[in-house]
């Protein structure tokens, strides 16, 4: 049972924050989708989204399931996925381990090239990837948490343009493997190949992320059709220009005999002209 003195406690805390530091970002787990929480929760909504307004500043207030309605807040599938674009911009959140969020003495930890790879399915669907570490008591990141993130960093200092600021295109991707959708489904996706593309798009162009590197040194995008009159393409981690033919199932891509990099691979495709929105 939660009591009213408990919701106004709940309210004054939460409205606290927001007013002493103007958080970019509040988070709140499923239990505020709880009938005696309606109320308290699209009071504080208001009164966040009201204070954020006044200081001109863009902030983001998760929800999880069906606890807020679609529009009024960011949908946070947790540790999960989605199965195609969503016309509303959402997020998931998982974890540099796939058994905690904390620091665990012995802990697992998740590849750069699992979360890489989650991060360019998700942003082709519409979403964001708010990534989880746990430090340790003396709030130090324990050395195999910071190398994941250095080895994100170096993918996303070279392959970033096919990230930062991008939108969905009109299919999120093409290939073989299927992704689990759903919440807690984010270590259930069979290993991607490099059949496996996810597209997204910025300023007319079309970028292709190839979730493996091909041992042909040929990839073939069947997504592209002939009439989309590509004029370059470019593999982004060298900047070097990548020889293609576009044939009636696709356009073909011949590679360099070695990969740049050891996650996945972006492509940027030019077109005579521009892609529209």
């Amino acid at each position: 049972f939660v009591s009213d003195a408990y919701l106004n406690d709940w309210l004054a805390r939460s409205s606290e924050i927001v007013q002493d530091y103007h958080p970019d970002l509040m988070y709140f787990d499923w239990w505020v989708g709880q009938p005696r929480f309606r109320g308290a929760l699209a009071e504080f909504a208001a009164f966040y989204y009201n204070q954020a307004a006044t200081r001109g500043q863009g902030v983001v207030l998760n929800y999880k399931l069906d606890d807020m309605r679609p529009g009024t807040g960011t949908l946070n599938i947790e540790r999960g996925q989605a199965a195609d674009i969503r016309a509303q911009p959402w997020q998931t959140e998982t974890s540099v381990s796939p058994d905690s969020w904390g620091y665990a003495e012995g802990d697992t930890y998740k590849s750069p090239e699992e979360i890489v790879q989650l991060l360019a399915d998700v942003v082709s669907k519409n979403g964001n990837l708010l990534l989880n570490i746990g430090p340790k008591a003396d709030g130090t990141i324990p050395p195999q948490a910071k190398n994941i993130l250095l080895a994100i960093g170096q993918w996303l200092h070279a392959n970033g343009e096919a990230i930062y600021g991008t939108r969905p295109w009109q299919r999120f991707g093409e290939g073989p493997t299927q992704v689990v959708a759903g919440t807690m489904e984010d270590t259930k996706t069979k290993p991607y190949t490099a059949e496996d593309f996810r597209f997204t798009t910025k300023d007319g162009r079309l970028y292709a992320i190839e979730m493996e590197w091909p041992v042909s040194r040929s990839a073939w995008i069947h997504s592209i059709a002939p009439a989309m009159q590509v004029k370059a393409v470019t593999l982004l981690a060298t900047g070097k220009p990548v020889t293609f033919k576009q044939q009636a199932d696709g356009l073909h891509l011949d590679l360099p005999a070695q990969p740049p990099g050891v996650h996945a691979y972006a492509y940027r495709i030019d077109f005579e002209k521009p892609l529209t929105s």
